[in-house]
C-alpha cells in the first residue's frame, strides 16, 4: 500500500514538474510563463474567450488567469473585446502577434505530445488519459 502511494505521487509530482519546464524552455524567448501559455494556447484554440471560460479551460483561479491576462495584454499580445461589460465577462482576443505566438505555441504543444506518445499505442494512450479524468474527478469529489 506504501509503495502504491509513493509511485502515485511521485510520478504525479514529476509529471507536473516535468510539464512545467518544458512551458519555461519552450516559451523562454517570449518571456511567457505557465499561465501566459495556457491562456495563449486556449485563445488560439477558440478565438474570444472570456477571463470565466479561461478559468475553466486552465484550471487556474481567477487571480491568476486575471494576473496572466493583464500581462499579455500589456505586452500586446491580445485585446479585450468589449468595455461595455464588466472585464471579466468580456471576450479576449488575440492579436496579430498573440496569434503568431499561438500557432507556434500549438505547433510546439503538438511536437511534445507526440514526443510523449512515443512507446503508447492510441487505444493505451486513450486508456491512460481515461484513467487520469477518472482519479481527476475521483480527487475532486474527496474534496467535496
Amino acid at each position: 500500500m506504501i509503495k502504491r502511494f509513493e509511485t502515485f505521487t511521485v510520478l504525479i509530482n514529476q509529471i507536473s514538474r516535468n510539464i512545467r519546464k518544458i512551458k519555461i524552455q519552450e516559451m523562454a524567448e517570449y518571456n511567457l510563463r505557465g499561465a501566459h501559455i495556457s491562456c495563449l494556447y486556449h485563445l488560439y484554440a477558440t478565438e474570444g474567450l472570456t477571463a470565466t471560460e479561461l478559468c475553466e479551460l486552465c484550471a487556474e483561479d481567477k487571480a491568476t488567469i486575471s494576473r496572466a491576462l493583464n500581462y499579455l495584454e500589456e505586452n500586446g499580445y491580445l485585446i479585450c473585446e468589449s468595455t461595455n461589460t464588466k472585464r471579466y465577462k468580456s471576450a479576449f482576443i488575440l492579436t496579430q502577434k498573440g496569434s503568431e505566438v499561438g500557432e507556434k505555441l500549438a505547433q510546439k504543444v503538438d511536437r511534445v505530445l507526440d514526443e510523449v506518445s512515443v512507446g503508447l499505442t492510441d487505444e493505451e494512450r486513450v486508456a491512460f488519459y481515461h484513467s487520469l479524468t477518472v482519479i481527476s474527478k475521483n480527487l475532486e469529489s474527496i474534496l467535496k
